[in-house]
């Protein structure tokens, strides 16, 4: 995880736990640095998908919880023409987000704070 979005996800982490403290949420923890033995063990654990930045585990109404693909307003995934970067890696999280989509969840790219933080705001209050 670059640097500015582990700074980006630490901020929305506070957030949680101030403004939802009874909330369970984890973060992807792809950005620490391991030994090689320790990088091997857990590559060994994971989906072959791309895991997304943050997964909240709160059901609503409608979703099953709320899952984010964290980037920093200098890093968005989208365009100035509104669609959706073709670099591989964006497509590659953008094909687990819609794997999650289809199995219930809420899942979608969150650019900067701000964005996050309505979000998260708008799943808790029902209004997606």
């Amino acid at each position: 995880m670059a640097k500015k979005e582990e700074a980006l996800s630490k901020s929305v982490s506070r957030y949680l736990k101030l403004q939802f403290p009874n909330i369970v949420f984890t973060c992807d923890a792809s950005g620490v640095r391991l030994t090689m033995g320790q990088a091997t063990s857990l590559k060994a654990q994971r989906s072959v998908h791309k895991i997304p930045d943050m997964i909240i585990l709160k059901p609503n109404a409608e979703y099953h919880g709320l899952i984010l693909e964290l980037k920093s307003e200098d890093s968005s995934p989208f365009l100035k023409d509104g669609s959706l970067s073709m670099n591989k890696h964006i497509q590659e999280q953008n094909n687990t987000l819609n794997l999650l989509l289809n199995a219930g969840y809420y899942a979608v790219f969150a650019v900067g704070f701000d964005s996050a933080k309505k979000i998260i705001d708008d799943y808790m209050s029902l209004k997606l």
